[in-house]
Order: C-alpha cells, then structure tokens, then sequence
C-alpha cells in the first residue's frame, strides 16, 4: 500500500490525502482493513478529535408536499412512496420533541422542513421558535433547503448555532439525480451559511450510483468549502422513488473504506454517520476508529432511525462516551 506516500500537507498545516490516495482507499482489499484502520485513526486523532462522539438528532418539522425532484427523496413531487404529509407543525411539539433529545444526551437538535426553501412565514415562525430556547441545549440545528445570505443571518440571529445543507452528490453527477436545482444552488447554500457566521454541516448520500472517482471528487469539494461537519448517508432505497431497491448496492466493507476515504481527506472536520448505519452489520462499531467523531440518534425523515439506548451502548461496547 503506498497511502503514506499519497499524503500532504494542507495551508493548516494537517495531512490529508491526495486525489489518487483517496481511490486507493475504496480499491484497498477487505484483508487489508486494519492498516486502513490504523492509519485513519492516528490522522484523525492528529486533527484533535478525541473519543468522545456527538450526537445529533432531528424532527422533521414539515412534511411532503415538495416541488424538488431528487429522485432517491420519498418526499419529492415525483415519488409515489406511501408518505403522511403536513404543514409546519406547532412550536410547543418542536420544544418537546428538542427537550426529550436533550434528555438522551444530543448535542445538537434540527428543525428540518421538506421544500426548496421555507416561505417568509415560516421563516418567522422558525425564528421565534429557536429564540425562545437559544440558551439551552442542546444546541440548534436547521435544514430548511436553499436559502440567502440575508435569511440565514436571521436564523442566526434568532440562535441557530448550525446550518445543515447537503451537497447530495459530486457536482458532475448532480444533474443525474436533481433537475430542478444545481449542485452549485447548495454549494451557495454553504457558503452563504459560512459567512452569516453559523456552524456548517454538509455531506450527502453514498450509493446513488455515482463512481469511485465521482465519490472521491465528493470528498474534496467538501474540504475546499471547509464545512464544519460532514454527514454521510448510505442510500436507503424505497419503493416508488426514482432509485429503486436493489438498483444500487454497498458492502459493509466499501461503507467502512468509504467513511476512512471521507475522514481521511477531511481531517479537520467532525464525520457524523447518520441514514444507512445498519448496512455495517459486524463493523459497526469499527466506524469510529475509522473516523467517526458523529452519529445521528433517533428516527430519520420518512424511515425509523435508531433508538438513543441503541446508540448509548454501541458506544460503550466501542470504548466511546457521549460528547457533552
């Protein structure tokens, strides 16, 4: 294996690895897993991060109903998947539900609405809802779709801490799964939440069908926005969207490689695991020595997610404590 040697020094002064060193990684054979490991976990622990890991969790806030066409989305207007949709729900039931994740040991709660972007009455009522509880963790998050620098400052001055925008895929695979919206409509998106001061998470999802190369190239356009977190999501494929079940696959070994090639490309940002953990099976408790310093805890959007007790013993069983 020649990844050392695909090492490099970035402007802050951190390893991370080439273009080429990151293909190596997704084409390393499953026997030679634990040199990855290893290699991975003494670059990550490099970057600062510790053993504790945070935890996140969602509501989804607004369902259905949305004009997009991204094809792996059981919401979008082109899917036909068996979905309950609603309006903004009420600001008591989002205190709530902020409350009882706070309770499990989360460390960042996230409105997320369905939509290209929220209407300005919503926007207000998200506003007024994250003020009232600004002092308190654990701290806000929003995915909220496409927004402008000038809502987005709103939001943080409201009390958001973090913006959550994927970018979904690699800019040049992008149109194959999106047409009502481009790549560069999110990556504006990102930057946007960079400069209205907020915390930025981004990432996308694994398995659409996108090549090795285009995975990599995810990888690194990621790291030139410099977000603060990345989340990564393995594609659980749903009858009646555009991707269906059994079209794309991943092992629990490519996953595991997969998360190794993002965290090692990416050494500064936190890697938070969130839809599609379950495909690890065995490994599951390898993702934090494979760079792992995030998981998302409890239901997702349109799918069951994982229980926070689940999650409390997996980390303990991989020597791992909640972040506080």
């Amino acid at each position: 294996m020649e990844l050392r040697k695909a090492v490099e020094l970035n402007s802050r002064n951190m390893q991370t690895l080439s273009p080429s060193g990151a293909l190596e990684i997704l084409l390393t054979p499953e026997g030679r897993i634990e040199s990855l490991l290893s290699l991975s976990c003494g670059m990550r622990a490099a970057g600062g991060f510790s053993g504790n890991i945070s935890i996140c969790s969602i509501i989804n806030a607004k369902s259905g109903g949305c004009t997009e066409d991204c094809s792996f989305c059981a919401q979008s207007y082109v899917s036909s998947v068996p979905l309950k949709s609603y309006p903004m729900m009420g600001d008591c039931r989002i205190l709530s539900a902020r409350k009882k994740a706070g309770e499990q040991g989360a460390g960042y709660f996230s409105i997320v609405t369905s939509g290209g972007s929220p209407t300005k009455e919503e926007l207000v009522f998200i506003c007024d809802t994250i003020s009232r509880g600004k002092d308190e963790k654990p701290f806000w998050c929003a995915s909220l779709g496409i927004l402008s620098l000038q809502q987005l400052e709103l939001l943080k001055n409201a009390g958001l801490r973090r913006y959550h925008h994927n970018l979904e895929t690699e800019r040049t695979y992008f149109p194959q799964i999106c047409t009502t919206h481009t790549w560069e409509d999110r990556a504006d998106t990102v930057r946007h939440a960079k400069a209205a001061g907020l915390e930025v998470c981004s990432g996308g999802i694994i398995g659409l069908g996108e090549s090795l190369h285009q995975r990599v190239n995810m990888a690194f356009q990621l790291r030139e926005l410099q977000v603060d977190s990345i989340a990564l999501n393995f594609l659980i494929p749903l009858e009646g969207t555009g991707i269906r079940p059994g079209k794309e696959h991943i092992s629990a070994v490519d996953m595991l490689k997969t998360v190794i090639m993002f965290g090692m490309v990416c050494p500064d940002s936190e890697l938070r695991l969130c839809a599609g953990r379950g495909i690890l099976g065995e490994y599951e408790k390898k993702m934090f020595r494979a760079g792992v310093t995030g998981i998302m805890s409890g239901d997702l959007l349109t799918t069951s997610g994982s229980r926070f007790q689940d999650d409390r013993e997996l980390l303990k069983a991989a020597g791992r404590v909640p972040a506080l």
